[in-house]
């Protein structure tokens, strides 16, 4: 091989090597970009996929520019015709056309030739018992003869079922066999007017002698052969109001709509109506489908990104849980859909939608003020759907904040009635509102709008149920799960009260001092009672070696070294997290055990460790934390040492407890143990307070006034 051709092929290897190793590098790169950010990535995608599904959503026309309402003076400049368009009719219009050609249409009858015949075989064998004329006489035959053909005379047009009223024109179509007529309901005879009927027709015979006998024979054997024909008359009338215009006159081009300052209303209101209409399918023709999509994606995205700012910004603990801000977008996006669904089927059913299930869940899982903003986000998107945006978007937003303001606590069943009540009575006002605005006058009210708010307020029942099956799928917990978790008599605090007595009696002081800490600053008091409890279930495992427990004077520890017994007392956290996850304890209970002590020091055994002059590693007597990260795991966590400690008090008096508290709750500021939670200095004064007060009512002490 020559060396120039080697050279050239050795370089190319290098060159590929060097490619591989540059790609490789990159992809690495890559990975690790994404490993580090994929929290974020995360919720980008989520935000972009929902962005997506609800613009899939919206309804494929343009938007009007211009907002109008009925009664309202139109406060945008004079609106010129930008092209031809025809006018749409009202409703009333439409209805009282509708209703004027269903009066005129002819209804189709059918007549049964079979009857007919029947008829006349009866006749010809009830003949005899009602004539007792002898069979060979000429008088029987003319008899017979004449009253068979009064039956063809009854039967010429048919006879109608008793009961029978014609709607609509008199001039209806009777078939008979393969032919079809033009008669006047006029002329059937009516089985409740058959002795006139006859009456008329032997009047005009010789036989009127006969008359009562014919008549009784006839009763007899007379049946109705004619009845509607009720797919012809329904194809019939179908086509006649398909033949209805919905349009009454034509706007050209350039021409005055209305003017500044004028009235929506009447005429005026149709023509922009129709215009509406009509621009946002123009529109959709016009311009490109991808322009429309985009400018609705960017809204949609825009409105979403507010949200996830403003979680970001204030709940911070939420945007870092992925499994939360789905559960959020997956409520949003799903009141979305089944409003789209319900608008997309019959409109007259957008207010039997319960929104208000939205604020109501979010709510009881997380807090009002996320609750409402997300329900404000959800409904400024449903705006783009909805006829009325403006009357939707106010009376839904009025029924948010309802929601949130009133009491939902769903322990107490009544709540849930109460808000669903005031939900479906501010619906109720609303609509009345607008009703007198656009019509004039209350008599408009239609109450079958009225009848599908009730209906809203029961199906906005279904949040209990609803709720239940989140806790299930989502790991989430409401205040129902912790009501129950907070009886004494479950299984778990049953097995602490047997095994670690001690324990048990100091969660239940502690779960009242800090139940009441947290009312007063406005905490959750049930998820910090619930917290309190079972924050020690990790004791069972070794009862004896906490003091609490210890009935004797001699402790299991005086046979351990201080960190053999700092990593059992340390272990009741472990422990704790471990007996929660087997008994299937929500993660916000298990953060109360993993937070309670904190960052904190064992200081009694690392006391004695540096007494000992043996060599100390500082982390085995600190517990791993993590910190306090809400304002109700740092009660708890200020509550536990003030309890626990308060056993060592000899002697105590108001101001040794008022220090007492303070010395301790100062103590873990200074180890900056609440810097990563939610609660002010102001509201850690307010804890201590409490705290003190409680302490001191269990000791039963009184301030010593100066005398």
């Amino acid at each position: 091989m020559p060396v120039n051709t080697f050279s050239k092929l050795q370089g190319q290897v290098l060159d590929l090597i060097k490619f591989e190793l540059i790609t490789d590098f990159e992809l690495k790169n890559l990975w690790r970009f994404i490993l580090t950010n994929q929290t974020f990535i995360y919720k980008g995608l989520l935000l972009l996929g929902s962005s997506f599904l609800v613009v899939y959503l919206f309804p494929k026309g343009g938007t009007f520019k211009y907002e109008f309402q009925k009664g309202k003076p139109w406060q945008h400049p004079t609106l010129y015709a930008p092209f031809d368009f025809s006018i749409l009719k009202s409703e009333a219009e439409l209805e009282a056309e509708k209703t004027a050609v269903l009066d005129l249409q002819s209804r189709y009858y059918r007549a049964d030739l079979e009857i007919v015949n029947e008829v006349k075989n009866t006749f010809a064998i009830q003949f005899p018992n009602f004539f007792r004329i002898p069979a060979s006489s000429d008088e029987y035959n003319q008899l017979f003869n004449y009253g068979t053909t009064l039956i063809e005379k009854i039967y010429n047009y048919g006879v109608l079922p008793i009961g029978l009223e014609n709607q609509g024109n008199k001039s209806v179509f009777l078939i008979k066999g393969n032919s079809e007529f033009t008669v006047n309901i006029e002329d059937f005879i009516r089985l409740e007017v058959l002795r006139d009927e006859m009456g008329k027709l032997i009047a005009q015979s010789s036989y009127q002698e006969y008359f009562d006998v014919f008549y009784q024979l006839f009763f007899e054997v007379v049946q109705p052969n004619v009845s509607l024909d009720e797919k012809f008359t329904k194809n019939a009338l179908d086509e006649a109001v398909k033949k209805v215009s919905v349009y009454r006159g034509l706007v050209q081009r350039n021409s005055n709509i209305i003017s500044n300052g004028e009235v929506v209303e009447g005429d005026k209101y149709l023509a922009l109506l129709s215009l509406k209409n009509e621009y946002a399918s123009k529109l959709w023709n016009e311009y490109s489908y991808y322009w429309i999509i985009f400018g609705y994606t960017i809204l949609v995205v825009l409105t979403f990104f507010s949200l996830i700012l403003f979680i970001n910004n204030y709940r911070p603990a939420i945007f870092d849980n992925n499994l939360e801000i789905t559960f959020i977008f997956l409520n949003m996006v799903g009141i979305i859909a089944l409003t789209t669904l319900v608008v997309n089927f019959d409109v007259k059913f957008l207010y039997a939608v319960p929104i208000c299930i939205l604020p109501l869940i979010l709510k009881t899982f997380f807090d009002p003020r996320l609750g409402l903003f997300t329900h404000v986000i959800t409904i400024l998107n449903l705006g783009f759907i909805v006829p009325n945006s403006f009357e939707f978007v106010f009376l839904q937003i009025i029924a948010g904040i309802v929601t949130i303001l009133s009491i939902t606590q769903l322990q107490n069943r009544a709540n849930l009635f109460i808000t669903v009540g005031r939900i479906v009575m501010i619906y109720l006002l609303g609509y009345v509102a607008f009703t007198i605005i656009h019509e004039g006058q209350i008599s408009k009210v239609d109450f079958v709008i009225i009848g599908l708010f009730l209906l809203n307020g029961l199906l906005t029942l279904f949040a209990q149920p609803l709720i239940y099956l989140y806790e299930r799928i989502f790991k989430l917990v409401s205040d129902v799960s912790l009501l129950e978790l907070s009886d004494t008599n479950t299984k778990l605090l049953k097995e602490l009260s047997n095994q670690a007595p001690g324990t048990f009696h100091h969660s239940l002081q502690v779960a009242n001092l800090a139940e009441t800490a947290a009312a007063e600053i406005g905490a959750n008091t049930l998820l910090v009672r619930v917290g309190a409890l079972y924050h020690d279930i990790g004791k069972m495992k070794a009862p004896t070696y906490f003091s609490e427990n210890q009935t004797g004077s001699v402790s299991p520890h005086e046979e351990l070294s201080p960190d053999q017994s700092a990593k059992i007392i340390i272990n009741h956290v472990y422990e704790g997290i471990e007996v929660a996850k087997k008994n299937k304890l929500p993660d916000r209970i298990i953060d109360f055990i993993r937070t309670h002590h904190g960052t904190s020091w064992v200081y009694y055994f690392y006391k004695k460790a540096q007494e000992s002059n043996e060599t100390i590693i500082d982390k085995d007597y600190q517990y791993p934390g993590p910190k306090p990260f809400s304002k109700e795991t740092a009660i708890l966590m200020m509550a536990d040492a003030v309890e626990a400690a308060s056993k060592s008090l000899r002697e105590p008096t108001v101001d040794k407890i008022q220090q007492f508290v303070d010395s301790i709750v100062d103590k873990q500021i200074d180890e900056k143990q609440f810097n990563d939670c939610n609660i002010t200095l102001s509201e850690i004064e307010t804890v201590k307070k409490v705290l003190s007060k409680k302490l001191i009512n269990i000791y039963h002490l009184r301030v010593e006034y100066p005398e």
